[in-house]
């Protein structure tokens, strides 16, 4: 499910920036939001998700095959965030605002550290790097936005298997323990 909205939206937003704004020199992107999200919720199962947002924005802009392996590859960075969900784990992510946030910041700012290395490993000028980063500004803030948005709602920013034990205790007491 995560991956046809990530596909959906990412074909969407690339698709009108390029019609209605196509000399506007940010961009905006659902991935990192989406990547976050399921980073919380199945950990490294997000990888397919970061490869084809990065494929989904290539095919929708019109990619040649060099961005393809920067879009790709370099959104995988994104799973660096892994260090933070284990460090200070899911629940203790969850529970605080500013730490779910951080995450959000960490796993976009991987991302476009990723593009922006796979950019250079492939022989772009390093002075290319910073563009990975002001283009996508406006991908940060909205990253943060719906991350703030979806961790208040019940389960969808929580490691699943917290959750369905979760779930599982919460109907247990409901029915008084009884079988």
């Amino acid at each position: 499910m995560f991956a046809a909205m990530l596909a959906v939206f990412e074909f969407i937003a690339v698709t009108a920036a390029r019609r209605w704004f196509p000399n506007e020199p940010y961009a905006v992107s659902v991935t990192p939001a989406i990547v976050t999200i399921v980073l919380m919720r199945w950990g490294p199962w997000a990888a397919i998700h970061a490869a084809l947002g990065g494929a989904v924005f290539c095919l929708a802009s019109g990619a040649r095959a060099n961005q393809y392996l920067i879009y790709c590859v370099g959104n995988l960075a994104a799973m660096g965030a892994l260090v933070m969900i284990k460090s200070l784990t899911p629940e203790g992510i969850r529970a605080s605002a500013a730490k779910s946030l951080a995450l959000a910041a960490l796993a976009t700012l991987l991302t476009q550290a990723g593009r922006a290395a796979m950019a250079i490993l492939l022989g772009h000028s390093p002075g290319l790097a910073p563009g990975f980063f002001t283009t996508d500004v406006i991908t940060l803030l909205f990253t943060l936005v719906i991350v703030w948005i979806v961790r208040r709602l019940d389960g969808m920013f929580e490691e699943q298997n917290h959750y369905i034990q979760r779930i599982h205790r919460q109907d247990e007491m409901e029915r008084g323990g009884f079988r």
